[in-house]
């Protein structure tokens, strides 16, 4: 049996900035970045405060801060709660190969932990950080997204959680056996469940918090000599064959070192499930393009991947009924009827007030999703978007998207991040803070970054 999970720890294990190129470590500061506008800004949502209120009963001071608050926690609560707020707001990283979630959980186990090592250089931090993004989206390729979905499994914390073993052993300075076996114990932290999306719960908002956190109590278990087994990947009984149906074991060590997956990670700039950003865009393309009114739409053909269908499409009722925010933030029709109605899909679109609205109710009913296995051809390397749009005067409007925006194809430019962190960040921190924060990610150790994220100093 060939030993992929020994390989790609050992590699990982060895990994230094000096072994990064620049615009490996480049990408690594801009996803910090967008982590912490996500992470800043879900502070105030309530499904983050309810996390925020539990560690507050329970009364565990440390010192690793709670974003957004003037809170401080020991480093595995910190980092459960901040990846719980950084997920909130569905404006999170994604990397396109593994349909995973990366930075909510890495950056939230990262920042933590060296709140209390606080003379980490700050691209051993971001070596660290590019590892964990290393690790898992190879370890969610491997199990494929589809597969892993059909089993009922989100991979943002499935997989998530070798990541934050990985991220948090390199921090933490961990041996390469000791990291093996971090990565053996996170095996055992491996869970996340999609039924959130029967009801519209909170419970995938807290699954990157929930890696971060276990990754780090599997990194600090195996410091003080805790075993874990060898080959939790490939095992008879291990992750690939527990969690996937065909499981694709050469992925977790192919090519490796030749390129890196933080530099295949995307970017959202809607509120609201990958599967939905592409035929987004799309859709917003055409009315801008065409000067098109929201009372001329007769019908909207929406192509959805297959790969989604279950989470933006089907069941049926419930797609097009969405009874709460996380109800609308993975309803397809939804999102198409307020791209159209409102021209955006940001945090002002995904609230109870529009799903009630009879207008975007009406707009959801000229929704008609489909298949298209031309859109499927290059997935999941790709995640094109198909349209047509039909409007009264019987003209027909059709648009293709290859790369939605945010896909490092067509990527959000420095200037674009640095305008999304000040429009997220801006509604908790003052001005004066932002400033603060995006000057302290190219100049300060990495310890003073979530100190700067409180409200008051």
């Amino acid at each position: 049996m060939k030993e992929y999970t020994r390989e790609l720890v050992e590699f990982l294990h060895g990994l230094g900035p000096e072994d990064l190129r620049a615009e490996v470590l480049d990408r690594a500061r801009y996803f910090l970045v967008d982590y912490l506008a996500v992470a800043i800004r879900g502070s105030r949502e309530e499904s983050a405060k309810a996390v925020q209120r539990m560690v507050q009963r329970i009364g565990a001071d440390g010192c690793a801060t709670v974003i957004g608050t003037r809170m401080r926690t020991i480093p595995g609560f910190a980092a459960m709660v901040n990846g719980a707020a950084a997920h909130g707001i569905e404006q999170d990283d994604t990397h396109s190969g593994g349909s995973i979630h990366l930075g909510a959980t890495m950056y939230s186990a990262a920042l933590a932990l060296v709140e209390t090592m606080p003379e980490t250089p700050m691209d051993a931090l971001l070596t660290a950080v590019v590892a964990g993004y290393e690790a898992t989206a190879r370890i969610a390729m491997a199990v494929q997204p589809k597969e892993h979905y059909a089993l009922g499994f989100h991979p943002t914390q499935t997989c998530g959680v070798f990541g934050a073993a990985i991220t948090s052993a390199k921090l933490l300075g961990l041996t390469a056996e000791q990291t093996l076996a971090a990565v053996g114990i996170a095996g055992s932290m491996a869970a996340g469940s999609m039924e959130f999306l029967a009801e519209g719960a909170w419970t995938k908002r807290i699954h990157p918090g929930l890696a971060a956190q276990n990754g780090i109590h599997a990194a600090l278990l195996a410091a003080e000599g805790f075993s874990g087994p060898l080959h939790i990947l490939e095992g008879r009984d291990g992750f690939l064959h527990g969690y996937s149906r065909r499981p694709i074991a050469d992925r977790l060590t192919e090519d490796l070192g030749k390129s890196f997956e933080i530099l295949h990670t995307a970017v959202k700039p809607h509120a609201c499930c990958r599967y939905m950003q592409g035929p987004i865009d799309a859709i917003l393309a055409i009315m801008r393009e065409h000067d098109l009114q929201a009372g001329q739409i007769h019908r909207i053909e929406v192509a959805v991947l297959e790969a989604g269908w279950g989470i933006v499409a089907d069941p049926r009722d419930k797609k097009y009924n969405p009874e709460s925010v996380v109800d609308a933030q993975f309803s397809m029709p939804f999102g198409a009827a307020i791209a159209v109605m409102d021209g955006a899909a940001g945090l002002d679109q995904f609230t109870l007030e529009k799903t009630r609205s009879p207008k975007i109710r009406e707009l959801m009913n000229k929704v008609v999703l489909v298949k298209d296995e031309r859109i499927e051809e290059t997935f999941p390397k790709e995640w094109p978007a198909r349209i047509v749009i039909d409007v009264d005067n019987s003209q027909r409007y059709e648009k293709f998207i290859r790369y939605p925006k945010g896909d490092p194809e067509n990527p959000l430019t420095w200037d674009e991040m640095t305008a999304k962190f000040r429009s997220l960040a801006g509604a908790v921190l003052s001005t004066g803070r932002c400033d603060e924060i995006l000057e302290a990610i190219s100049t300060a150790r990495p310890a003073t970054l979530p100190a700067l994220t409180a409200p008051g100093r």
